[in-house]
């Protein structure tokens, strides 16, 4: 059987921090293994410059983790931000909007879940403890977790269960208002928005697109719950699951 071929965009290097004077792609290679675990065909995506063409060869987009985004207002002094490359932000956002076009499933994690935003006219918190100082400690060691609250009703709850399940936590940036068509489908216990998904059509059989945003990094967690999240992207980009 045809294994769904699901998009992968690297991040990009620009600044010498691999090595002085080059410009090097890079990725996590644990994105790869879960989306090949759950039964896709993992292709890894270079900046290029035809993203459409990319897109109509793909049948699901993955939107990994990545840099920061820039605020829109002012942060207090010290606090860094480490920028996304703007060649890489292009790239990302014209890749995103060739595979929705397409009606592509899209799956983005952390930094995937903040381009859907900003891409769609949504509003980020570029730094949570300066915004949102009442906010939890978002920026967990590897193991940690905290819980979040999925909203029953949601694709994120007919995949995951609606209710409290436990999340890695590796950002200091967050979504405060999702972009146009998206919702808010879960949240933590201090009401930072853990994940988004596309507003369902009213009618007709496309009723809801697989569009889901996730705050967490499920690549990075070994729980039931990830595979469960993998395997059903994978699912949904199989050719004959879109209409």
């Amino acid at each position: 059987m045809h294994r769904p071929r699901i998009g992968i965009p690297l991040c990009l290097d620009d600044r010498g921090r691999w090595r002085e004077g080059r410009d090097y792609l890079y990725i996590d290679h644990r994105y790869a293994q879960a989306i090949d675990r759950a039964g896709g065909l993992p292709i890894q995506l270079p900046i290029q410059s035809a993203p459409d063409e990319v897109a109509a060869s793909l049948d699901g987009l993955l939107l990994p983790g990545g840099d920061d985004f820039p605020s829109a207002e002012p942060l207090p002094d010290g606090v860094e931000l480490d920028l996304v490359p703007a060649a890489q932000l292009a790239f990302d956002e014209a890749l995103f909007d060739a595979a929705q076009r397409r009606g592509l499933p899209v799956l983005g994690i952390c930094y995937g879940m903040q381009l859907m935003t900003v891409a769609r006219g949504g509003v980020l918190d570029a730094h949570l403890p300066s915004l949102r100082p009442e906010a939890h400690e978002h920026r967990l060691p590897a193991e940690g977790r905290h819980a979040i609250e999925i909203s029953d009703g949601s694709l994120l709850a007919s995949i995951l269960g609606a209710g409290e399940t436990p999340v890695n936590s590796l950002h200091h940036q967050a979504v405060r208002e999702p972009g146009a068509d998206y919702h808010a489908v879960a949240r933590g216990r201090d009401g930072v928005i853990e994940a988004i998904e596309a507003v369902p059509r009213p009618t007709g059989p496309a009723g809801r697109r697989w569009e889901i945003g996730v705050q967490w990094h499920p690549e990075k967690m070994y729980e039931p719950s990830s595979e469960l999240l993998f395997e059903a992207f994978v699912e949904a980009s199989r050719p004959k699951e879109r209409s």
